[in-house]
C-alpha cells in the first residue's frame, strides 16, 4: 500500500475528551481482524499516511506487533510524530488483577513500540473467573482509562473509581441509545465500534442478514456515497466517535472523508428509527451456568432487552 505516500492527507474531525488538553479524533481505525498476517500492518500504513491519526488495538487482537511495525516505519520516515497519534489499547480479560495490569499495558507498549498510550480500555467486564461474584471486581485505575462492552450499571460501578470513556457497539441496528444518552449527559465520550455491522466478519457475529438495509441504500444511491460513507458520517453526527475497519486503501480513504459529510436531517432520522434492534456481538461466549454471568441479561444487566427495541 506504499502508494499512499505522497497523497493529500484528510482529517478527521476531533472531539475534546480526558484530559481537557487532548483531543480524540472522530473517524479511527478499527484493528481486529480475521485476516492474513501482514494485512493490518499494511492497512495501518497507508492510513496514517492517509491522515488517520486515531488506532484502535487490543491485546486480544493478537496483532499489536503488526501495528507496531507499521507505526516504526511511519514514524521514522517523519510521517507522523508520536503526539500526532491518538492509539488506545484495551486490557484483556486475564489480566484484571491489579498486579497484572501494569505488566499487561506494558506489554501491549512493548509490541506497539511506543512509550505510552493515549487510552488504555478495559475490554470487557469479564475475567474468565467461575463463581457467583466477578473475581477480581471491576475497578481498575495512565493517561486516560476507559472500559469497553460495559451496561449503565457497570459504568455506575466504577465511576467512583475511574475516569470512563466507553466504546460500545453501535450502528443503525443496535443504537445503544440508552447509554448513548447517559454518558453524554455526564460529559462522557462514546467510541461506537462496529459502526458498518462488521459485514466481512458476518460469521462471527450475530448478523440476519449479510446485505445492507434498503433503507441504507436508498440513502446511499441519492447522495452517490456508499453505504458505508452514510454510517460513518450517522455516527459522527449523533456525537459519537467510530472505528470503521479496512484493509483496503479505498476504503480508508472514503471512511476518513465521510466524517465531514453531514446526512440531511430526514436520513438521519431515517437511520435512527431503523428496527429491530438487536446487538451483533452480544458476549454469549461468557455465559455459564456457574456465573458470574448465567445468562445474557445479567452479562448487560438487563439492557439485552434492548435488542427487540424499534425506539
Amino acid at each position: 500500500m506504499a502508494g499512499a505516500r505522497g497523497q493529500k492527507q484528510l482529517r478527521a474531525p476531533t472531539a475534546p475528551v480526558f484530559p481537557a488538553a487532548a483531543r480524540l479524533p472522530l473517524v479511527g481505525l478499527g484493528t481486529w481482524t480475521q485476516r492474513r498476517p501482514g494485512e493490518v500492518r499494511d492497512a495501518v500504513e497507508a492510513a496514517v499516511r492517509l491522515g488517520y491519526r486515531h488506532l484502535d488495538c487490543a491485546g486480544d487482537y493478537a496483532n499489536e506487533g503488526e501495528v507496531g511495525e507499521a507505526l516504526a516505519t511511519v514514524l521514522a520516515d517523519g510521517s507522523v510524530r508520536r503526539e500526532e497519534l491518538w492509539v488506545t489499547s484495551k486490557l484483556q480479560n486475564k489480566d484484571h488483577a491489579a498486579e497484572r495490569v501494569e505488566a499487561a499495558c506494558r506489554e501491549s507498549l512493548d509490541k506497539l513500540g511506543l512509550d505510552y498510550l493515549d487510552l488504555y480500555l478495559v475490554h470487557w467486564a469479564v475475567t474468565g473467573n467461575s463463581g457467583p461474584r466477578l473475581e477480581p471486581p471491576l475497578e481498575v485505575g495512565g493517561r486516560a482509562v476507559g472500559v469497553s462492552n460495559f451496561s449503565i450499571k457497570k459504568l455506575e460501578q466504577v465511576m467512583q473509581r475511574a475516569t470512563i470513556r466507553p466504546a460500545v457497539e453501535a450502528h443503525p441496528y443496535f443504537r445503544n441509545q440508552a447509554l448513548i444518552d447517559w454518558c453524554h449527559e455526564r460529559s462522557i465520550h462514546v467510541t461506537a465500534y462496529s459502526p458498518l455491522g462488521s459485514p466481512h466478519t458476518s460469521a462471527f457475529f450475530k448478523r440476519r442478514e449479510d446485505t445492507p438495509d434498503a433503507t441504507l441504500l436508498e440513502i446511499a444511491e441519492r447522495h452517490g456515497r456508499s453505504p458505508a460513507d452514510v454510517l460513518v458520517s450517522w455516527a459522527v453526527q449523533r456525537g459519537t466517535s467510530c472505528l470503521p475497519k479496512s484493509t483496503k486503501e479505498a476504503h480508508l480513504r472514503s471512511n476518513l472523508d465521510a466524517a465531514s459529510w453531514r446526512l440531511p436531517d430526514q436520513d438521519f432520522s431515517a437511520l435512527s428509527s431503523l428496527g429491530p434492534q438487536y446487538r451483533m456481538l452480544d458476549g454469549a461466549w461468557f455465559c455459564s451456568p456457574e456465573g458470574p454471568y448465567r445468562t445474557l441479561e445479567e452479562l448487560w444487566d438487563t439492557e439485552y432487552e434492548e435488542r427487540t427495541s424499534t425506539v
